[in-house]
């Protein structure tokens, strides 16, 4: 197991909701390719805010990765195959710059150690790692397992629903 894996299942590194939910939403697409998307559809799946997702999707439509169809029966499908779309890329984008420490921003930094410390070295190479991993995997590859992946989907659905319906009686 990599350093970086170690990280991550310790959840010391952390990326934003934004971010899961832009995965989320393509891989829900991917998942689906012969059909526009409902946002209904991928919110209800995952127990993820309508409003949260929209704006995921949005972004996501504007970089290219979702094809954003307008209209009553509108709805997102993938705007590039999913063996064009690198999980590095799209987490870059929709993470911004990410700034582990304030020495990555000269702009707001007040450490007096800047220069001389070794720990935005050590962030920066780490950082780097990280991307370079994540630089590895397509959509396609988070989707591998696709039927796997509907199925627990589908039961997630069901519950929620199910939650939902016991609540309103």
């Amino acid at each position: 197991m990599s350093h970086v894996t170690e990280l991550i299942r310790e959840r010391r590194l952390r990326l934003t909701a934004y971010t899961n939910y832009a995965l989320r939403t393509l891989m829900f697409c991917a998942l689906h390719p012969s059909q526009l998307v409902r946002m209904e559809d991928v919110s209800d799946a995952y127990g993820i805010s309508r409003a949260h997702l929209l704006k995921a999707a949005r972004q996501l439509g504007q970089l290219g990765y979702l094809e954003n169809v307008r209209g009553r029966s509108g709805g997102v499908r993938l705007g590039r195959a999913p063996e064009d779309i690198v999980i590095g890329e799209v987490v870059r984008h929709t993470e911004g710059d990410l700034e582990l420490v304030e020495c990555f921003n000269p702009e707001s930094n007040t450490c007096p150690l800047i220069g001389v410390c070794k720990l935005s070295v050590l962030f920066r190479a780490g950082l780097k790692a990280f991307f370079a991993e994540l630089d590895k995997v397509t959509l396609a590859d988070m989707i591998a397992d696709g039927p796997v992946l509907i199925e627990r989907l589908m039961a997630n659905q069901a519950t929620q629903q199910a939650m939902q319906s016991a609540g309103h009686d």
